[in-house]
């Protein structure tokens, strides 16, 4: 809850640290003594645009500052803190600073550590209810209605909310199944006219440097048989030197028996006649080793060529064709296997759908009997707060398809109309200043048990009413505040001798000089305020007595 307000430099206010309490705390004074600049003041700790015109005369710079203390922080106010990466000690006060400049421009911190001024604007929701005359927030924003009609319903979003992550996620996941098979039959033909042509090559693994290897040998055999078909052609025939050697060796064979200093001569050209034999023996055995096949080479060739010219194609190295054509069979293997895969997706995503509309049409129907619960509750709060002509209704509508979610098919909104035969309009569009007032302290009360921010504020919700109206609200708000915090800005004496503290707001001048003060009333002081609000400028001993009867009834 709001534990201190200080405030430095803000319009009339020098210097102000004020106290708050459990329980009803009212705020009174005459009017123009300066209660719109408290909440003014309020309003930027709350995250509202700065003004440089609140600046007191003057003055460079002004400041606000806010203390809350909490038992434990509430779940919004921790999550958002822990988003914004502001540690805060568990104990610790949540300390709230906004520091304006006169030429314009605002700087906020939290606990000394700087923020921005969206994060005070998250946090307001779970610290501060401020309910006056131009209220666009609390009850009045249709954004909440839902979430109020949940809390008093009892109703438990869980299961929608599951159930809805479930659709959800089997949705995207047959979407991406849909792609895939959509992308996949596609470039079925293609496929199938690659993996017919890689089947039909049948490439293996390390065939590109076997062949290359086989025709690398194969032509340089061929070449080498050639020159050998050349050496060999050289020992055939009548002018071979292996005919001449034998030629030469029967002719010495002849005459060597006359001469017998030829004998040595004839043993070595035998001897050449034998080794040339047999040379030209051992150059027939290497011509028929070369000997290859020509169709064989070109055999060897033509697959070489083919694989790389299918690796330039895939653009891929000749080795990763095999796995090419696996990655082939197991694209077409899929489009088979996906089909199926898509009926099972299908069929989980048509279930998952029926289970959240079963789910959520079941919330639909705890928010429509809670909201007749609702309604009646509102309408005997009425009344008593002089709006009896008045009716309110909560509307609970099924939304178009887009627009379901983790909170259900249903829109809710309240809807009040003033006068007998008048259509129902949002609260906002319809209600006066005062009337919306008190139309959201009806509802406050009906909804009483299902707890809201840490602190309300109403200003002036007695604004144009009196008697037994302001007695009446004066009760609710007392109500309302036990065991919280409420804060009440107000011209009634019945409401203001409800209040467990009570706050006086003055304004005093000296010379040029304008200030306003506020003063923590003590029990005479109370009689005395509220004599005034009784009496007017000057208080009778009527007004005194009036005013001890009014506090003694409470």
């Amino acid at each position: 809850m709001l534990t201190r307000l200080s405030i430095r430099n803000i319009v009339l206010i020098e210097a102000l640290d004020l106290d708050f309490h459990r329980g009803l705390g009212v705020l009174t004074g005459e009017t123009g003594a300066g209660k719109s600049i408290l909440l003014d003041a309020m309003g930027l700790v709350l995250g509202n645009r700065a003004d440089s015109a609140l600046v007191r005369g003057g003055e460079d710079r002004a400041s606000v500052t806010g203390s809350f203390e909490f038992a434990a922080l509430p779940d919004g106010v921790a999550e958002a803190l822990d988003d914004a990466g502001v540690e805060i000690e568990s104990g610790e006060p949540l300390l709230i600073r906004r520091q304006l400049k006169a030429d314009g421009g605002s700087k906020a911190w939290i606990n000394d550590q700087p923020v921005g001024v969206a994060l005070l604007r998250e946090l307001s929701a779970h610290l501060v209810e401020l309910h006056g005359q131009h209220d666009d927030r609390g009850l009045v924003n249709p954004r909440g209605h839902r979430d109020l009609l949940d809390r008093y319903a009892g109703a438990d979003r869980a299961g929608v909310a599951a159930a809805w992550r479930e659709w959800r996620t089997t949705e995207e996941r047959l979407a991406e199944a849909r792609e895939t098979l959509e992308i996949a039959k596609a470039d079925q033909d293609l496929l199938l006219a690659h993996l017919a042509e890689l089947t039909a090559l049948e490439p293996q693994a390390g065939e590109e440097m076997r062949l290359a290897e086989a025709r690398a040998t194969m032509q340089k055999g061929e070449k080498l048989s050639g020159d050998l078909a050349e050496l060999l052609h050289l020992w055939e025939g009548s002018d071979s030197p292996l005919a001449a050697l034998r030629v030469a060796a029967r002719r010495l064979d002849r005459i060597a028996p006359e001469h017998p200093s030829l004998a040595d001569a004839l043993a070595s050209l035998d001897r050449a006649v034998i080794e040339a034999g047999e040379a030209e023996d051992k150059l027939q055995a290497a011509a028929e080793a070369l000997e290859h096949d020509p169709a064989a080479l070109e055999a060897a060739e033509t697959r070489l060529f083919d694989l790389r010219a299918l690796a330039r194609k895939h653009r891929c190295e000749v080795d990763e064709l095999p796995e090419k054509m696996r990655e082939f069979r197991a694209a077409l293997e899929s489009i088979e296997g996906g089909e199926a895969q898509f009926d099972a997706l299908e069929a989980a995503a048509k279930s998952a759908r029926a289970e959240y509309e079963k789910r959520a049409r079941s919330l639909h129907d705890a928010r429509r009997a809670a909201a007749l619960r609702l309604d009646e509750a509102v309408a005997t709060e009425l009344a008593p707060l002089k709006l009896d002509a008045a009716r309110f209704r909560t509307e609970v509508a099924e939304m178009p398809e887009d627009r379901w979610g983790p909170q259900g098919m249903d829109a809710v909104e309240f809807l009040i109309a003033t006068n007998p035969g008048a259509d129902f309009a949002p609260l906002a569009k319809i209600a006066s200043g005062g009337e919306l007032s008190r139309f959201i302290l009806a509802l406050k009360v009906a909804l009483a048990e299902q707890g809201g921010a840490a602190t309300v504020i109403f200003d002036e919700i007695d604004r144009g009413v009196g008697g037994a109206v302001a007695s009446a609200i004066g009760e609710r708000l007392a109500r309302l505040a036990d065991g919280g915090q409420l804060l009440a800005v107000t011209h009634s004496p019945q409401v203001a001798a409800r209040g467990r503290t009570h706050y006086m707001i003055a304004k005093s001048s000296e010379g040029t000089v304008t200030r306003t003060s506020v003063l923590l009333l003590d029990e005479a002081g109370r009689q005395e305020e509220i004599a005034r609000m009784l009496s007017g400028a000057e208080v009778t001993p009527e007004a005194r007595a009036q005013a001890d009867r009014l506090l003694e009834g409470v």
